[in-house]
């Protein structure tokens, strides 16, 4: 009787510990653990294709997140997409920086990648990057190739 008491705890405890396994890695994967720093500054920028680029998507610089996409927004005035990033309130950028939005690992995640240019100003709470690109849409590839391909069919 002891003897299954016993192996009785011991598997609630496998159970146990293996659901708070898998609680922990959903909190990675979806982003939510990531700490959000209250005290950082927003920037903005202008895209005319976002892609899949989501809120909360990160926004690194060489590689290093250094803050997240806080909102995402149409502008009817200037037909573009309007990004805003919230960055960490450790990390200067100057205000020659530009914005690009690329996709990384196996599940396309799309996220923002900064790269500091060379002014001695820095960025401010509100400021706009002026000098972004946006994301690679792989169907306008294709569809550009096929039409090159196309196009040197008819030539011949």
């Amino acid at each position: 009787m002891k003897q299954s008491t016993t192996l009785e705890i011991l598997v609630g405890l496998f159970v146990a510990i293996g659901l708070a396994a898998l609680f922990v890695l959903a909190m990675k994967v979806s982003n939510i653990t990531a700490l959000n720093d209250e005290n950082g500054y927003e920037i903005t920028a202008n895209f005319e294709n976002v892609g899949g680029l989501k809120v909360r998507s990160p926004v690194s610089v060489s590689g290093v997140r250094i803050g997240r996409v806080s909102d995402i927004h149409y502008d009817i005035e200037r037909f573009e997409a309007v990004v805003t990033l919230k960055i960490g309130r450790d990390y200067r950028l100057p205000t020659d920086t530009s914005a690009s939005i690329f996709t990384s690992g196996l599940l396309g995640e799309q996220y923002i990648s900064l790269e500091p240019g060379g002014s001695e100003e820095n960025l401010q709470d509100g400021d706009r990057l002026k000098l972004t690109q946006s994301a690679l849409v792989m169907e306008q590839i294709i569809g550009r190739v096929l039409f090159n391909k196309a196009s040197e069919g008819v030539e011949k």
